[in-house]
């Protein structure tokens, strides 16, 4: 049987069921379209308290999902490997989604941390979560909240105390989320010590059996040392778990995808059991296809379906495989300074690729050219996402060095910086998000701080490169390398 999965489908579906750019695209109506990689079972478990992930790892997706009633049912149903009980209370801490009923906004966290610890006011949103009875004032305003929880310290650990007995009793456990930390303030200095309370609470909490805080937090928020500057940040840092992407992850979630599209799901699900004898299985008789547990973790297998969407080699002839092949060339161009991937750079690459037309002759899907184009596309969108959304004054570090020829000596950056006096204009900016984290130690923090994020790595010869996903729209070019976007 020919192996080449039926071309019109498998493109339709690619540009169909793959994740959207935005976040709150992963909204309830996409539970069939949910993959749960292993390091991110680890990071939904109950116990685990300090979740990081760069930009689009699936912080704010996983913060919605355990959110949504029926996303969590269904990832107890189909990955049980997350630990999560199927009764598990949920509520929201903090974050950027659509009720803020259960927490204060950004403004009115920092007028209450003019007056209060700030370790009492992440103490008031976990009473309230828990429903802490009268006296407590549960239905007054946060100001009568935080001043309840500073002025009765006693009283609030045998509420504490009491409600973690009763969920006990049930079998049940309570999960606090908190996600957008970094929305918290506009400036570091505002931000650390609300942060590093946040912190505190959460290692606190762990004295509970069936309560725990869950931080799904950025990578700088970690490493920042005035952050994590109290006794036993330790044994919160041990425990971290990082929401990494593997290539095996990302082609599971391809197909994960694929096989659920409601318009091709079925072909391609019938295509992937008789080409390949693998069988998509269904958590109920009307619920979404999981796909087979060799397409989450045999590479092999993978290849071989991939490279018959997408053909075995990056050219063509005889010697195309010298350019390298699909199924390890489209991660490797769209891994940043890490080495990690974002999974909606991944699709997004995937999507535009399905979008270029192949020529009629050619046998597969999507054509070499094709992926080659999705990799500049999802450059613009990540740098988009980077630039537009979290980091603004990454446009300004960046636009000196338009044309520059990397890998270079970390000189020539410093140079351009220099000529451009980006390090005092930076300083002359009052953004409304943070600045860059290291902006104090001048062009070398700045270095610094892209090499944190991912934008930059520093080669073995003390040279820098910028990975291709920040590269090409960016606009500095590498010999034999993709084009950048102009």
């Amino acid at each position: 049987m020919d192996k080449n999965f039926p071309k019109d489908p498998v493109r339709t579906a690619l540009r169909k069921s793959l994740p959207g750019i935005e976040p709150e695209s992963w909204s309830e109506e996409r539970i069939p379209f949910t993959y749960v990689p292993p390091s991110h079972a680890r990071a939904l478990e109950p116990d685990s308290v300090l979740v990081e992930g760069i930009r689009g790892a699936g912080k704010s997706f996983w913060w919605n999902a355990l959110n949504q009633d029926a996303h969590r049912r269904f990832i107890v149903s189909a990955f049980p490997e997350t630990q999560l009980k199927p009764d598990t209370k949920v509520g929201q801490g903090y974050g950027l989604g659509p009720s803020e009923s259960s927490f204060p906004s950004k403004d009115v966290i920092q007028k209450l941390a003019e007056k209060f610890d700030p370790r009492h006011i992440w103490k008031a949103v976990v009473a309230g979560h828990l429903q802490f009875p009268k006296p407590y004032p549960s239905s007054g305003k946060w100001d009568d909240r935080v001043s309840w929880v500073a002025e009765h310290p006693e009283e609030y650990e045998e509420f504490l105390s009491n409600a973690d007995q009763r969920l006990l009793r049930k079998g049940s456990n309570h999960l606090i989320l908190f996600d957008a930390l970094d929305r918290l303030a506009g400036d570091w200095v505002t931000l650390r010590p609300i942060a590093k309370a946040l912190f505190q609470i959460a290692l606190d909490l762990r004295s509970c059996r069936a309560i725990r805080l869950k931080l799904f937090v950025r990578p700088d928020m970690v490493e920042d040392r005035e952050i994590l500057a109290f006794p036993d940040a330790s044994k919160l840092l041990g425990q971290k778990v990082s929401l990494n992407w593997r290539r095996g992850d990302l082609y599971a979630l391809l197909f994960q995808c694929l096989g659920n599209d409601p318009q091709n799901g079925k072909t391609v699900r019938e295509h992937v059991r008789k080409a390949f004898s693998l069988k998509y299985e269904q958590v109920s008789n009307s619920g979404p296809w999981v796909l087979p547990k060799q397409l989450r973790s045999d590479e092999e297998m993978q290849k071989s379906l991939f490279h018959a969407i997408a053909g075995p080699t990056m050219a063509s002839g005889p010697s195309g495989h010298k350019r390298g092949f699909p199924y390890t060339w489209l991660p490797n161009h769209l891994a940043d300074g890490r080495e990690q991937v974002s999974p909606r750079s991944f699709a997004a690459a995937l999507r535009k690729a399905a979008e270029y037309d192949s020529p009629e002759n050619w046998p597969y899907a999507i054509h070499y050219t094709g992926l080659k184009v999705g990799v500049q596309g999802a450059s613009q969108i990540r740098v988009d996402e980077i630039v537009l959304e979290d980091f603004p004054w990454v446009h300004d570090v960046i636009q000196p060095l338009k044309q520059a020829i990397v890998p270079c000596p970390a000189a020539d950056f410093l140079s351009r910086w220099k000529e451009d006096r980006t390090v005092e204009k930076l300083k002359e900016k009052n953004p409304d998000k943070l600045p860059p984290q290291h902006l104090t130690e001048g062009s070398e923090g700045l270095l610094k701080d892209l090499q944190s994020l991912g934008l930059i790595q520093q080669l073995g010869d003390g040279r820098i490169q910028m990975p291709d996903v920040y590269r090409i729209a960016f606009g500095l070019g590498r010999r034999g390398g993709i084009r950048p976007v102009r």
